[in-house]
């Protein structure tokens, strides 16, 4: 299989004639438009793109729509043009190579099977291009549909197929050719909630059953979590965090990434970094919090000073409590075993998810819009950011 260097990628889409008579910015000026960076070149989509992929490796790209994560999938497919860098496969520089030199294949969001065709000579159809022997080409298929459990289906054609089993087709025509790399594309966002569910636990299962890497695009963060080794997060053509799905949870290196990933979405709340007796502690509201001895340490570290700071709490670290801040519930929604309770507090939306295991009927009851509430936090879950530039003190 293959291992993947993307070293500083860049794409920019150039302007066309009118546009580039329209452009009057002298050199070297930029401006921002919506999410993208425009400048004399063009409109950059992805910038200082820089990552190492081990053979192997399953890699989530995960963005809000227009962050690049597409574009990046697409160059590394060779179905769009590197503007600026180096890509390997392996040890190959492949900034010229053509797609079908690449090795690598890829499942799109729409499925993309010939509608005239069966199941089977779908599967098929890529390796009946290289001249595979028929009897090697019934052996992929057919293993390819047993690892998918697809095996009734291939005398049929797609549109007597559901969604998800489209969708299993599309893979197994990829697999078939024991690809380098396999490359999906949100190949789950057509699918409805419990299909991409089913759908995300095959995946897992496949990519245990074959020896490939994968890259993975997707805008959902629950399949980011649940299928990635490590996960890169981007925003505005820019990668913001690259981890694992456990230290981007607990650790997020900015604003954007602290309000990305984690859902119900993290709380963020104007507060104070103070130091009492030589201990960071945050101040909010009328609640004065001791940071745990990890943060202590992190922030010690990096010479942090008592400041203004954008305090970020995940709505399961908060607890109601007898004495905290003072909040009222607007909404309440009750999830089975937890309440997602939707409060004004400080003059701004906070949510809590509070479980319901150890409580009343009537306590759970009493939870209703316009109830008076308090809540507070410890110390280990305190995430304290910049105020100017959003970056986590901590990192």
């Amino acid at each position: 299989m293959a291992s993947l260097t993307l070293k500083n990628i860049k794409k920019v889409y150039p302007f066309n004639g009118d546009d580039a008579k329209k452009k009057k910015k002298k050199k070297g000026e930029s401006e921002k438009k919506t999410n993208l960076q425009i400048t004399d070149e063009g409109v950059v989509a992805v910038q200082e793109f820089n990552l190492e992929i081990a053979d192997k490796e399953f890699i989530v790209l995960v963005g809000p729509s227009g962050c690049g994560k597409s574009t990046t999938l697409r160059m590394i497919a060779g179905l769009e043009e590197i503007s600026g860098g180096e890509l390997y496969i392996g040890d190959r520089l492949v900034n010229d190579v053509a797609p079908k030199d690449r090795d690598i294949a890829m499942v799109f969001q729409n499925y993309a099977l010939y509608p005239h065709m069966t199941v089977y000579d779908n599967m098929a159809f890529a390796l009946k291009l290289r001249h595979t022997p028929k009897d090697e080409i019934d052996k992929k298929v057919k293993e390819a549909a047993e690892i998918l459990d697809i095996t009734q289906y291939l005398g049929r054609k797609p549109k007597a197929l559901s969604g998800g089993q489209r969708q299993r087709v599309a893979i197994g025509r990829a697999i078939v050719r024991a690809p380098q790399v396999m490359l999906m594309d949100e190949p789950l966002s057509n699918l409805d909630a419990k299909l991409r569910n089913q759908m995300r636990a095959e995946i897992i299962k496949l990519r245990e059953r074959i020896n490939t890497t994968f890259i993975y695009v997707t805008h959902d963060q629950t399949e980011a979590m649940t299928l990635g080794d490590r996960i890169v997060i981007m925003k505005d053509g820019f990668i913001q965090q690259i981890g694992t799905p456990q230290e981007v949870f607990n650790h997020p290196y900015n604003l954007f990434v602290a309000g990305f990933i984690g859902t119900p979405q993290m709380n963020l709340f104007d507060a104070k970094l103070v130091k009492n007796n030589g201990k960071y502690a945050v101040e909010l509201a009328n609640v004065t919090v001791e940071l745990s001895d990890e943060k202590q340490a992190k922030l010690a570290a990096n010479n942090v000073e008592p400041q203004d700071i954008v305090l970020g709490v995940r709505p399961e670290h908060i607890e109601l409590a007898a004495e905290g801040v003072d909040a009222k519930v607007d909404v309440s929604e009750m999830m089975g075993s937890s309440v997602h309770l939707h409060v004004t507090a400080m003059g701004r939306d906070v949510v809590l998810v509070v479980s319901t295991m150890n409580m009343t009927g009537a306590e759970v009851a009493a939870l209703t819009g316009g109830a008076n509430v308090k809540f507070n936090f410890a110390g280990h879950v305190c995430h304290v950011f910049n105020k100017e530039t959003g970056i986590n003190l901590e990192a």
